[in-house]
């Protein structure tokens, strides 16, 4: 062969091999989706409160699988005296917590539910009831399991197929207790969450037909095509964007106030793409601020006036917002996907949606949480029925480095370590790694998901470098954005953008209990070299920085790492030398950190002197000379 032609050759092979280097760095995962597309007509009576609607649904059975039937969400009949929802929260409110408020035993009521269902009358209840359903114009059987319609099909669905599904359904709008509902304690006429038959998701785990017990949301992802008629008089905000705003009036489009037009009625259309479910809230008082960030969403802050201070509050809300978007939010967890977004008076505390949230008052810390679910729950969309963590922890991890960022405050994320806390040492604790709907207390629940959930990824940058989690935080939102990511998924983006081997901190973490506690055992000196015993006295094993301070001012950090990492995380800052030593095998409880100095020269030892290590007793974590 030609000394040329090899050399040709040689080198289309570099190339070859090049490319397909790269594109295996930078490939998004693979991993099948459904999809769906909802036509929706609905019309809501203000005097009955009464909902009715019909539904032409796409459905493309995305999977490898033939599904034989299909299931379909109908929260509302949680409201319902001796539902599973009722029945559920009235066990739990049995549970003592073991500490007394204002002298009084404290139980594990959820207490915006306790038993208010069992209390309603028929006028009061919800329900929502799919009158009839055809799939591909074959009527299917029907068995409602009360907040899941299951749904035999006369013809299977087949591998990747379109498939066209169309219902009727009726409703009643419950008295507000969770989430849904009308009337609710700050007087919002309608927060209409959970409203319309929802599409079971079918995954890679197979159907998600979790009953409504009280806990969150998994859905399909698709677009919305949403038309709603009301009393022309009421003022909406919701999911998507609205289509006809010049007809809607309220200042969506060139109208102020009602519209003015002889009929009694307004229909809305909305539209949302690449979303898994859709919202909407309804009054005839309410009030709207706008806020346009400067390179992502046109805010929306939907409101019923008060008084003055009220007005204050959702100004300075709306104002620091846009800012921190504009300046904090978008290059740290990656660019809002969508044209708008809407911050809604309504629910019953907080509740997140795509593209919009149901938020009690204009409070600066729950709208950031509540936003911060359009990332980890909106976007990303993990099953919050198995890894509720991995979303309420996010937003929770989200609202404190925003609001510290707003505060130049970095310890700010301390309220999510002093909630851990209070788990880990109450006896209550279960694994993060339990379903939603069976933790033993609510207190659990709520602890592990907002609390420990935070925690996890604070600790996650105290293991991997601030830097580098601030890379991860793009690069996770980047590869498994519209992808149901899984705490796997999470962990392996994180290990390809540090180099370190993470799964030990999946397990320890997620799947266990173990605590974390470290202790300065004693100091001892031997020909003028000081040697730190250190001692792990909790079971899960970390990477420790070590912060030693000297009589003369100066101070160095050691850092040791975690065997099972396999590296160590680069130096986070230049105030002071960063020394590498020899990694700790968690199979030993103590390890010796040989210095170079005296024991004399030393002011002070400090174990994590960042505090994003969740060590449940910091006491034993400070030597002084």
């Amino acid at each position: 062969m030609p000394k040329e032609i090899r050399k040709q050759i040689s080198k289309s092979l570099f190339i070859f091999v090049t490319v397909a280097c790269s594109l295996s760095l930078n490939a998004q995962p693979e991993r099948w989706q459904q999809k769906v597309k909802y036509s929706i007509d609905a019309a809501l009576n203000v005097q009955t409160n009464k909902l009715s609607g019909k539904e032409n649904i796409v459905y493309w059975n995305n999977s490898p699988d033939t599904l034989h039937k299909i299931f379909i969400h109908l929260y509302w009949n949680a409201f319902q005296p001796g539902s599973m929802m009722d029945n559920r929260s009235r066990e739990l409110g049995k549970n003592l917590l073991g500490y007394t408020r204002k002298g009084e035993a404290v139980y594990d009521w959820d207490a915006r539910v306790k038993d208010r269902i069992l209390r309603l009358d028929s006028s009061e209840t919800g329900y929502n009831h799919v009158q009839s359903l055809e799939v591909n114009g074959l009527k299917a059987k029907l068995t409602e399991h009360e907040t899941i319609l299951e749904a035999d099909l006369e013809k299977p669905l087949l591998p990747h197929s379109q498939n066209n599904i169309s219902l009727q359904f009726a409703a009643q709008v419950p008295v507000q207790i969770r989430r849904s509902g009308r009337d609710n304690a700050e007087s919002v006429r309608y927060s209409m969450s959970q409203w319309y038959p929802k599409i079971v998701e079918y995954d890679y785990e197979g159907w998600n037909a979790n009953p409504y017990i009280a806990r969150e949301f998994y859905g399909v992802w698709g677009d919305f095509d949403v038309n709603i008629s009301i009393d022309k008089n009421y003022m909406l905000a919701g999911t998507g964007t609205i289509q006809n705003p010049d007809e809607v009036g309220f200042g969506y489009g060139k109208i102020n106030g009602v519209p003015q037009k002889s009929t009694a009625l307004t229909t809305w259309h909305f539209a949302a793409q690449n979303v898994h479910d859709f919202v909407w809230a309804a009054d005839p008082d309410y009030e709207m601020l706008k806020r346009q960030t400067k390179s992502g969403p046109l805010f929306y802050f939907i409101y019923k006036k008060k008084d003055s201070a009220q007005d204050k509050l959702w100004n300075t809300t709306a104002d620091s917002a846009t800012y921190a978007y504009d300046n904090f939010i978008a290059k740290t967890f990656g660019a809002y996907p969508y044209k708008n977004y809407s911050f809604i008076q309504g629910g019953d505390g907080g509740m997140e949606y795509p593209m919009a949230t149901l938020i009690k008052n204009g409070g600066q810390g729950t709208a950031l949480h509540e936003f911060g679910h359009s990332w980890y729950q909106g976007v990303l969309g993990s099953n919050e029925s198995l890894f509720p963590w991995m979303d309420e922890g996010g937003a929770t991890y989200f609202e404190t480095r925003t609001t510290g960022w707003l505060h130049s405050d970095s310890l700010w994320y301390l309220k999510s370590l002093d909630s851990y806390f209070r788990l880990a040492k109450s006896g209550k604790e279960e694994p993060m790694s339990t379903h939603a709907d069976h933790y033993n207390t609510n207190f659990a629940y709520e602890s592990a998901a907002y609390g420990k959930g935070a925690v996890f990824y604070e600790q996650l940058s105290y293991i991997i470098g601030n830097e580098i989690m601030d890379q991860f935080l793009l690069n996770y939102f980047n590869t498994w954005k519209f992808k149901h990511p899984n705490a796997n998924d999470l962990i392996r983006v994180a290990e390809k953008t540090s180099g370190l081997e993470l799964e030990w901190y999946k397990q320890y973490w997620i799947y266990s209990t173990k605590t974390i506690d470290y202790a300065i055992k004693g100091v001892t000196d031997e020909n003028g070299h000081a040697t730190v015993t250190l001692q792990r006295t909790g079971q899960m094993p970390m990477p420790l920085d070590i912060l030693i301070t000297y009589k003369n001012g100066s101070q160095k950090m050691y850092n040791i790492p975690c065997n099972m990492m396999y590296g160590h995380k680069p130096a986070e800052n230049n105030y002071y030398p960063w020394i590498f030593v020899k990694e700790w095998f968690w199979t030993s409880p103590t390890y010796d950190l040989q210095l170079s100095e005296p024991q004399n020269d030393i002011q002070s030892i400090v174990i994590d002197p960042s505090q994003r290590m969740a060590d449940v007793n910091k006491e034993n974590n400070v030597w002084t000379h």
